[in-house]
C-alpha cells in the first residue's frame, strides 16, 4: 500500500522521546477506507513514547483508493512508522 500514499505527513518527534534518547519503530493496524482514509488504526508495538506521535501523523495520511475488479475496496493493512534520532557525533579535538 505504500505505492499508494497520496498524503504522506511526517510525525512530531514528542520532546520527551528525544530528551530520553527514544527511537524505533511503531507498528500499527489500519483499515484502509474505500475513500482512501485511515480507518480504526491501533497500535501493535513500538515505544510508548512514540506512540501517539505515531498515530496523530498516520490518521492524517490518504491514500489512492485500492481497486478491486475495478470498483474502490477496503484494505487490511500494516502501517510502520520510523523514529530515528539524528544525534551528531562528538569527534574528539586532536592534541
Amino acid at each position: 500500500m505504500a505505492g499508494l500514499i497520496l498524503t504522506k505527513v511526517p510525525p512530531q518527534y514528542p520532546v520527551e522521546a528525544r530528551n530520553a534518547g527514544v527511537s524505533g519503530t511503531v507498528v500499527m493496524h489500519a483499515m484502509i477506507g474505500k475513500d482512501g482514509t485511515i480507518k480504526n488504526l491501533t497500535v501493535i508495538s513500538g515505544p510508548a513514547l512514540l506512540q501517539t506521535a505515531a498515530v496523530d501523523a498516520v490518521k492524517q495520511w490518504t491514500y489512492r483508493p485500492y481497486l478491486l475488479n475495478g470498483m474502490p475496496t477496503e484494505v487490511d493493512t500494516t502501517i510502520m512508522v520510523n523514529f530515528n534520532l539524528n544525534r551528531p557525533r562528538t569527534i574528539p579535538e586532536p592534541n
